[in-house]
């Protein structure tokens, strides 16, 4: 009986060619469906979906085996009843490395030259000369999180003079771009020496509000915090409180909590506080899709042929 495959990502031609490619020999039915367009015939008995999909759609998918997420973190998947026990989840860690690097680059350098508050300027003609700013060359910046993402970050700005300090769960060797590299239990020991706290930390209980307004009182004053991770890793309430007192010097949000940030929220009129919509790691850079693709192809391969499959997200963990 035919293995049937959803596919609800938009691809070319050459990306529908290359996963079909993986599936040869195989007795298989893809169906290639917008994520907008899903309907219950579209899931009610396929064993695989590839791509981006409702919650909704995934309780309704009964036969599913195997489920290839489009992105990286994977917490909004690993909700207990969501998948059964048997589904393997595989998420797209590796896709979104230069793309999220990049953008937490443009946010450091954005918060440290205060281009955040030109541009505010430049909306109201506003010609005014603003205070002092920091460099990233010689000043030290904390990366909680050193999956791909984080160590992709920290390399670059390794490479532009700064004393990178890494923290992650467990501590295997230490990259050479990274100065330091600690465990997450020694954090409340490394927030006071960071002129930068950048954090790129996966969802799960562990990391919900793991900058509270302790943590972040024992940040140095006039600091910078981004986020790129999850919104729920730093207590909103906390955050506002240390921009509007001068603790944080600002503020650059990928990620929020609530998300989205409703329009009446305070946050969005802070001058010293830069938000961009949860768009630092999306398919608007045409090497994640790619990457993405060959993930999900392999993957296919394997799971059509009984091997284990890559980027196999722990459900317990959450990533």
């Amino acid at each position: 009986m035919a293995k049937k495959i959803l596919v609800a990502m938009p691809l070319d031609k050459k990306h529908r060619d290359y996963l079909e490619s993986q599936a040869k020999g195989h007795d298989v039915e893809f169906n290639y469906v917008e994520v907008e367009k899903i309907t219950l015939d579209d899931v009610k008995d396929v064993n695989c979906i590839i791509g981006s999909i409702r919650r909704k759609w995934i309780k309704a998918a009964e036969k599913l085996e195997w489920l290839q997420i489009i992105y990286a973190g994977a917490d909004l998947f690993t909700v207990p009843g969501l998948l059964k026990p048997e589904t393997i989840l595989t998420n797209a860690s590796g896709a979104y490395n230069t793309e999220v690097a990049e953008h937490m680059l443009a946010m450091t350098f954005s918060l440290v030259r205060h281009f955040n508050k030109y541009m505010r300027n430049q909306v109201n003609h506003i010609w005014k000369q603003l205070d002092s700013i920091t460099s990233v060359k010689g000043s030290t910046i904390l990366v909680l999180g050193l999956g791909r993402i984080g160590s992709d970050y920290a390399k670059k700005v390794n490479a532009l003079g700064a004393h990178v300090i890494g923290v992650k769960r467990t501590i295997k060797d230490k990259p050479d771009y990274i100065d330091e590299i600690h465990t997450i239990d020694e954090i409340d020991d490394l927030l006071g020496r960071a002129d930068i706290v950048a954090m790129v930390l996966p969802g799960s209980e562990d990391t919900k509000h793991i900058i509270n307004a302790d943590r972040i009182n024992k940040m140095k004053r006039g600091a910078y915090l981004i986020n790129v991770g999850r919104g729920n890793a730093i207590e909103p309430n906390a955050l506002k409180a240390a921009l509007k007192s001068g603790q944080l010097a600002g503020a650059a949000l990928d990620v929020t909590e609530p998300e989205p940030l409703p329009a009446d929220d305070e946050l969005w009129d802070c001058d010293n506080v830069i938000i961009t919509p949860h768009i630092a790691g999306h398919l608007f850079l045409e090497e994640a899709r790619e990457i993405i693709v060959e993930i999900a192809g392999k993957n296919l391969y394997r799971w059509l042929n009984n091997e284990s499959l890559l980027n196999v997200v722990n459900r317990q963990l959450g990533y």
